[in-house]
């Protein structure tokens, strides 16, 4: 919470903006903070700099002012684009906390339906998509780099459940060849960029998905259970050619147990996914709903943390 008090104040930014150090007297100039407030943010700014998210040092003046500079942490909600700021602000917001609270009562109602999300909230809306563009943003320029080989023998890829197509522009930025689109429901294409190279496409991906040389699922399979996930497969199985023709999925999701990730951290995740009536897998778990959707091989690269790119094999 000490956090997303940082972020709704916008104190990366107010430190940022004096050129990546600041003493708790320049901050307050550009933050809105009550003057009887005052020694509170110093309070805050203590807890944040125990957590890493900011750095401390004595000013070389008489005064010996603490000035807060910026952590390699607190460097990626600032000064970029593609920042994770918005999809912290979304993972912190009482909207994805707050169901935590009633876990208890969910815990006696019946599978599948209602998720513990819903039940609080119903369907998330513009905070939701923000979030997963910042995401889509800040990983997809990772996985360019860490996995580039992915999108060189491709001709076009669809982007299914992409949002506002955050990871569709940073692929096709970076391989101007590749024809991209996204596969959205009608509500997220209506609030789509427009004049971009990145086609949108309103449908349902339990419906049917568009033909493509590839599809890209990136955060998409956790949301949903096995039987369900096995639909989504399905329908991306028929929309892609075989595998010598260059057919295949790529999946950015969590596989437990893959790459480097902290338990804490793994646990957590899987905690607030359980809420939307998500289920984290392990790899023996993504064999199974990727075989009985009809496809006959992956394999598994982890990339960043808890995630790990896999590419399935019709």
């Amino acid at each position: 919470m000490a956090l997303k008090s940082a972020l709704d104040l916008r104190i990366p930014d107010a430190i940022y903006d004096h050129g990546c150090a600041a003493t708790l007297s320049e901050i307050v100039t550009k933050v809105t903070v009550h003057p009887s407030k005052f020694s509170c943010l110093r309070r805050l700014m203590r807890v944040l700099t125990a957590a890493g998210i900011f750095s401390v040092r004595c000013s070389d003046d008489d005064g010996g002012e603490q000035v807060y500079g910026l952590t390699p942490a607190s460097h990626l909600l600032v000064g970029n684009p593609n920042n994770i700021a918005p999809f912290l602000t979304l993972m912190l917001d009482r909207i994805m906390a707050s169901p935590l609270n009633d876990l208890s009562k969910w815990f006696q109602l019946e599978l599948p339906d209602p998720s513990l999300f819903e039940v609080m909230h119903g369907q998330p809306g513009v905070l939701f998509n923000e979030g997963m563009l910042a995401d889509s943003n800040f990983v997809t320029d990772i996985i360019i780099k860490e996995g580039s080989d992915l999108f060189q023998d491709i001709i076009s890829l669809i982007d299914v459940a992409g949002g506002l197509g955050g990871a569709a522009h940073a692929i096709s930025n970076a391989f101007p060849h590749l024809e991209c689109s996204v596969l959205e429901l009608p509500h997220v294409v209506a609030n789509a960029p427009t004049g971009t190279k990145v086609k949108y496409m309103a449908g349902d991906m339990f419906e049917s998905i568009p033909p493509a040389n590839a599809i890209f699922l990136k955060w998409v399979l956790h949301d949903w259970d096995d039987d369900k996930c096995v639909k989504i497969l399905k329908n991306c199985k028929k929309a892609i050619p075989g595998r010598d023709e260059g057919g295949k999925i790529i999946v950015v999701d969590i596989v437990v147990g893959a790459g480097q990730s902290d338990l804490t951290n793994n646990e957590v995740q899987t905690l607030f996914v359980m809420s939307i009536n998500g289920i984290e897998r392990d790899e023996q778990e993504w064999k199974k709903v990727f075989l009985e959707a009809g496809f006959s091989d992956y394999k598994i690269t982890p990339v960043l943390g808890v995630r790990s790119i896999i590419e399935v094999y019709p």
